[in-house]
C-alpha cells in the first residue's frame, strides 16, 4: 500500500528521464538525478563511487573513488577507499545485485567507516551496482536517516541509478576478481567467481 503523502513515482520517473536526456553534460545530469533523489527519499544523501580497481590490485579487493557526492562538503569527491571481501562486495561486484541495508547493525557489518555514518544519523542504505554486462563499474549509493525503506523508495532509487549510469565512465584498465560465497543477505550459497577486465 502506497503512502498517501508519497510522491507520484510515475510522474517523477518520466520527469527524470526527460531531464537527464536533455542535460548538456555530466554535472547537469547528476544534479537532475540528485533533485529527483531528494523527492523520492528526502531524508537521504547520495554518492556515486567509481570502481577504479586494476589488475595490479589484490584479488578480491575493490578500490572505489567518489565520482559524485550530494554532500561534497562532508564527503568530498577525492581519494580512494579500499573494500575488502565481504557479503557487501560479493553482492555488488560478483553478483551484480542491489544491496539494501536497514538499521545500524546492517550498516556496521557492511561499512568500516560506519562510525562516521552514525554521527550523521545514517541508518539505512541502498547500493545499486552500475553494470556493463557482468562488470560493476560503479555503485550508486543512497543513505537515509530512517531505519527502514519503503518499497517505492527502493524502486525509485534503482530507476535513478539507471538514469545516472550513462553519465559515469568506466575507469580505464578496470579489472577485478572476486568470488561470492554468500548471497546479498549474508546467507551461504554456491560460490560464484567473477574475473572481469576492460
Amino acid at each position: 500500500m502506497q503512502d498517501a503523502n508519497a510522491p507520484d513515482f510515475m510522474a517523477l520517473a518520466a520527469g527524470l528521464l526527460d531531464a537527464v536526456a536533455e542535460a548538456p553534460g555530466v554535472e547537469a545530469a547528476l544534479r537532475q538525478v540528485d533533485r529527483q533523489r531528494r523527492l523520492i527519499a528526502p531524508d537521504s544523501i547520495f554518492s556515486i563511487q567509481q570502481n577504479v580497481t586494476t589488475a595490479g590490485d589484490p584479488d578480491g579487493e575493490i578500490r572505489l573513488r567518489r565520482f559524485y557526492s550530494s554532500e561534497a562538503s562532508r564527503y568530498p569527491v577525492n581519494g580512494v577507499k579500499r573494500k575488502t571481501p565481504s557479503p557487501w562486495t560479493e553482492c555488488l561486484f560478483a553478483l551484480g545485485r542491489v544491496f539494501v541495508g536497514e538499521g545500524e547493525s546492517a550498516l556496521a557489518r557492511s561499512f568500516d567507516d560506519f562510525e562516521q555514518m552514525r554521527v550523521q544519523g545514517l541508518r539505512r542504505v541502498v547500493n545499486v551496482p552500475l553494470m556493463q554486462g557482468a562488470l560493476c563499474f560503479a555503485t550508486f549509493n543512497v543513505f537515509g536517516t530512517r531505519a527502514h525503506w519503503l518499497p517505492q523508495e527502493v524502486l525509485g532509487i534503482r530507476l535513478l541509478a539507471l538514469a545516472a549510469a550513462r553519465w559515469v565512465p568506466v575507469h580505464p584498465g578496470l579489472a577485478y576478481s572476486i568470488t561470492a560465497f554468500t548471497g546479498c543477505d549474508g546467507t551461504a550459497g554456491a560460490p560464484v567467481a567473477s574475473s572481469l577486465e576492460v
